[in-house]
């Protein structure tokens, strides 16, 4: 571990996940799909950064929050019309949050608001002829549900960019 402060780490995972979360952001709009690559990808950033910014008994209890969610998201897959892609993603994004008390209410408060934020904006923008003129090929603007990849990214990089301003 190279003794980097809590701070410091969320801002390293937040430049290395960046791209991934705009890949992600773009599929889940233009195609309503999180792809594998990109799921893989973000677990790839976690598993090859995390030890080098976390304390190692830190980065191995990370991975039970992966193991968790993905089992929370198969059920809602199941029961609940809940993407696949979305539970994937989920799952692949939970290492990153500290599972201290006040770090999962953040989390969980963070999904709440950007939820309603990104689904709002996302209903008000297909309703304007001139912004789904300019990406007239997005499944997203037809489809009766929600492209729920544009809150769990914010979420994520939400969360990592409050953690590194703190």
């Amino acid at each position: 571990m190279l003794g980097l402060s809590p701070q410091a780490s969320a801002l390293v995972f937040l430049v290395l996940i960046t791209p991934i979360c705009g890949w992600v952001v773009f599929t889940d709009l233009k195609f309503m799909k999180i792809r594998n690559k990109a799921v893989l990808a973000l677990l790839g950033v976690f598993a090859v950064a995390g030890p080098f910014l976390l304390p190692l008994d830190t980065y191995a209890w990370r991975w039970s929050h992966a193991l968790v969610v993905f089992a929370i998201g198969f059920v809602l897959n199941q029961i609940a019309h809940f993407g696949a892609g979305d539970a994937k993603f989920a799952a692949a994004a939970a290492p990153f949050f500290s599972h201290a008390p006040l770090d999962i209410e953040l989390a969980i408060l963070l999904l709440c608001v950007l939820l309603l934020a990104a689904f709002t904006a996302h209903r008000i923008l297909r309703a304007v002829p001139g912004i789904v003129a300019m990406a007239p090929d997005w499944v997203s603007w037809k489809r009766k549900d929600f492209p729920f990849g544009l809150a769990l990214v914010g979420t994520l990089w939400g969360y990592l960019l409050i953690v590194a301003l703190a």
